[in-house]
């Protein structure tokens, strides 16, 4: 009996934190899961049985700013003649791609417009993102729309490393459940915050067996043109619009920028001055970016 009392009492010590663990990832999933999207796109392809033919694509994103600007991966979406981009709900929203870097496996879309009840991701500071951190995956696998998978970083790749044929690209590694369908959703830290946009998997067996990659957001934001990149813990603070820059002295490499942070949370947007700590090429002297 007193075996048993002390086997039980052992069980319920290994068991209560996962439990426990499991309600934190369902109150995270809620935050996360309205950002998420899943993108639908159409293309035309030539095949030397059937000539001209078209084709689709499914894959996910991440609203990322209050007038409608979706991350997504290039592969997904680059050179394709119809884009939607579908919301929790089932609504759709026709976009267009207004920056895309196929080096980089990004693209980033307009939404004609944005639904009621959306809500906008927030930017993590990747390149504070440790080997070992726990991760949140959500997307659509195979079409399962709005799927959710937990794993770890495993490694982080520099560009033009661990996989030649997307030069420009920095990698997370991640054993996240990844498979067709993920490329293009967002990568989530446990705090809630975006911090890569899922890219592809290496496998022999054609689905997931650990090995996902995942470009890195802020990385990725540089690639697509948008010069500037919030450094020192302002990144949840960085959104698209205007952003007025001037640099503290000639040639510095970090500047301060007032920009507007976007303060929507489904029901609105309230907008403030904040201030923003941003990092430019050597090059880009005094600016007004647009990112």
């Amino acid at each position: 009996m007193r075996r048993l009392v002390a086997c039980a009492v052992l069980s319920a010590g290994v068991f209560m934190p996962l439990v426990a663990t499991a309600q934190d990832f369902a109150a995270l999933f809620r935050e996360i899961n309205p950002s998420v999207v899943v993108v639908r796109a159409k293309g035309r392809e030539v095949t030397a049985a059937r000539g001209v033919g078209q084709f689709s694509e499914t894959g996910s994103g991440v609203l990322i700013s209050a007038d409608g600007k979706v991350m997504t991966a290039a592969h997904v979406v680059h050179s394709m003649d119809e884009i939607s981009v579908e919301f929790l709900g089932g609504e759709r929203i026709a976009a267009r791609i207004v920056e895309s870097e196929p080096a980089a496996d990004l693209s980033l879309l307009q939404l004609e417009r944005v639904p009621a009840g959306a809500k906008v991701a927030r930017l993590g500071d990747s390149d504070r993102v440790l080997v070992g951190d726990q991760v949140v995956v959500v997307g659509a696998p195979y079409g399962l729309s709005y799927s959710l998978s937990i794993g770890w970083i495993s490694a982080r790749w520099q560009p033009n490393t661990v996989y030649r044929a997307i030069p420009l690209a920095e990698f997370f590694q991640t054993n996240a459940t990844i498979n067709t369908g993920n490329s293009g959703g967002p990568m989530f830290t446990t705090s809630g915050e975006v911090i890569g946009i899922v890219s592809h998997i290496i496998s022999k067996s054609g689905g997931s067996e650990g090995l996902g990659f995942v470009v890195e957001a802020l990385a990725g934001v540089g690639q697509l043109g948008l010069r500037c990149r919030p450094v020192d813990g302002s990144a949840a603070l960085y959104n698209h619009g205007e952003i007025a820059a001037e640099h503290l002295d000639q040639g510095a490499q970090r500047i301060a920028a007032t920009g507007a942070q976007d303060g929507m949370d489904g029901g609105g947007a309230g907008l403030a001055d904040q201030q923003i700590i941003l990092e430019c090429p050597d090059d880009a002297g005094s600016t007004k970016t647009t990112v």
